[in-house]
């Protein structure tokens, strides 16, 4: 399935046991046209439990904003920038919607990656 950048997608993602594992969403965090050879794509994880919610490298989506309303979520979400997964594009089910702006998870991503922005 051909993806880009912002797209919020649904996958099965693995538990952090890395024994099991769900669909749930997930952000498309990889450049476009990145042209690695390989048929694979670079996600952050999505979560609806807003307890993981406010540190530097998560972003909050509510759906009562113009983000959430793009998004195609179903839930008030988190997007974790500090639990990437790479999967093959084969294992993305569909896109749900995309995020307008991804300034906020571009700031999120410095912080977990602890580059200067």
């Amino acid at each position: 399935m051909l993806t880009k950048r912002g797209d919020i997608v649904r996958v099965l993602f693995p538990n952090s046991n890395l024994r099991t594992a769900k669909r749930r969403p997930a952000l498309v965090v990889q450049a476009d046209n990145l042209n690695t050879g390989l048929s694979q794509t670079v996600l952050a994880m999505i979560s609806s439990n807003l307890n993981r919610a406010n540190h530097p490298s998560r972003v909050t989506i509510l759906l009562d904003s113009s983000q959430g309303v793009s998004s195609g979520l179903r839930l008030d979400s988190v997007i974790m920038t500090d639990n990437l997964i790479t999967v093959l594009d084969s294992e993305i089910d569909s896109v749900l919607g995309y995020l307008l702006k991804m300034d906020e998870v571009e700031s999120a991503l410095c912080h977990t990656f602890g580059i200067k922005n």
